[in-house]
């Protein structure tokens, strides 16, 4: 059967769909480049915001309509978070969906797909289980496909409980994967051409996985053993909790030359009343000195950074001091959102809402200086010569584009490089999102 998969959401969701891809195709079904090409069309959901939530409701109907005009063997199976979380509404509104697995059932995919098609139910078939361990130990060892930059989930799940937050709803309480385990995957991507891996995580920075000598390790310790692959270039992890940001963190990144001077740090508010009716568990000055210690070990360090705009009971103030923060630390990327209530959260029962319309003004003003904080870091890097890994062509003939270990999008005309290859590029040109440059002869 041909299988097309779209992901929406996180990196943790392109791993799992990775993972889906490989087990399926280990079990003899073949690659779809699109919907309407497929037998079988994966949507692997994501739920953190009530817009992803709506737009795949939406990408479901137009999936209903390719059904309608393909063959009576044409499925459509809903994976991931959404999945977890709103099983029945699914069947409500979608009752043609023929199945629903959530994050922790992936490896289930090719039986899921093979017992619907030879078993076509009335009813859809649904796993939503949360046994992390089961499903790392019965993913496929097969890859396919994959490109010089790959992701590999270390941890999973949440233990932190922030109040607006569905993760622990959705995949579970915290597990991480042992060191060996994670080690032979890594190995198995560098054989596969693999060049650069981005560790992930909910809360990437607790892990707390077995070590080779059976003992626990952090993740300071799991980065000074992946250190150690022969034809491991580059490596980053995501996303970090500050609460569990500590000196061997910042030791690793002082000491490990493939560790890339780049780290994603959600901040999500800038004001410590705001943060503790989140329930993030640290203040703003406690953020600020873990991104000092950060510096002091690896002075050239960059930081992004998420924030949560308009958050129940977040007054003036309170975005006053987020922008405050803002400023203090100088982001070279951030991402940033209005509050959406979720499901099953606490911040979802609380009684002082801030009106939508004080939302789209304050985000605003705050994406203008993140904006301006990141095209002034990209402009800082005109004239420097920054280390680039090519992932892929460009738009133009001769044109590579790829990363800077500072997490930049930079293009080049290049001759005798190819995608894979690190080396030292010339900026000569900034714009807000990306970099163009010169490969050095």
């Amino acid at each position: 059967m041909r299988f097309f998969i779209k992901s929406y959401g996180c990196q943790m969701n392109l791993y799992d769909s990775q993972r889906m891809c490989d087990a399926l195709t280990s079990a003899g079904h073949r690659i779809s480049p699109s919907a309407r090409g497929a037998d079988v069309v994966i949507l692997n959901t994501c739920s953190i915001r009530e817009k992803a939530d709506e737009k795949i409701f939406s990408d479901l109907g137009r999936l209903k309509s390719i059904g309608e005009e393909s063959s009576e063997n044409f499925m459509i199976i809903i994976v991931g978070c959404m999945a977890q979380l709103r099983s029945r509404d699914i069947i409500r509104r979608a009752p043609y969906v023929d199945a629903i697995l959530g994050p922790q059932d992936i490896h289930l995919i090719a039986e899921i797909v093979d017992d619907a098609a030879k078993n076509r139910r009335l009813d859809a078939i649904v796993s939503t289980s949360q046994d992390a361990e089961n499903k790392f130990a019965q993913l496929s060892d097969k890859f396919v496909d994959r490109n010089v930059s790959e992701f590999l989930t270390i941890q999973e799940g949440c233990d932190k409980f922030c109040t607006y937050c569905i993760v622990p709803h959705t995949r579970g309480r915290e597990f991480s994967r042992s060191v060996s385990e994670i080690v032979d995957e890594a190995n198995k991507l560098i054989s596969a051409g693999v060049k650069e891996i981005t560790l992930l995580g909910q809360n990437v920075n607790s892990y707390a996985g077995k070590g080779l000598d059976g003992k626990k390790c952090d993740l300071a310790g799991l980065l000074f053993e992946l250190a150690k692959i022969d034809g491991l270039k580059r490596l980053r992890y995501t996303t970090s909790h500050p609460k569990n940001v500590n000196e061997s963190i910042a030791e690793a990144h002082g000491d490990i030359e493939i560790l890339m001077p780049f780290l994603h740090l959600p901040v999500q508010s800038g004001s410590d009343d705001i943060l503790r009716r989140m329930n993030r568990k640290y203040t703003c000055d406690e953020y600020l000195r873990r991104i000092d210690m950060l510096r002091r070990r690896r002075p050239d360090i960059a930081f992004s950074s998420d924030f949560i705009v308009g958050f129940p009971g977040e007054t003036d103030d309170d975005f006053r001091r987020t922008l405050d923060l803002i400023k203090k630390v100088e982001y070279a990327q951030a991402y940033s959102f209005k509050y959406s209530p979720r499901p099953n959260t606490v911040a979802a029962r609380m009684d002082d809402q801030v009106p939508e319309n004080i939302k789209s003004e304050r985000l605003q003003i705050l994406q203008n200086l993140l904006n301006e904080q990141q095209l002034k870091f990209n402009q800082n890097s005109v004239g420097r010569r920054l280390n680039v890994l090519f992932t892929k062509s460009g738009k133009h003939k001769k044109q590579l584009v790829g990363r800077s270990e500072y997490s930049q999008a930079v293009s080049a005309y290049v001759d005798g490089v190819s995608v894979g290859d690190i080396v030292k590029v010339k900026i000569t040109e900034a714009v807000s999102h990306s970099l163009l440059g010169t490969v050095e002869p």
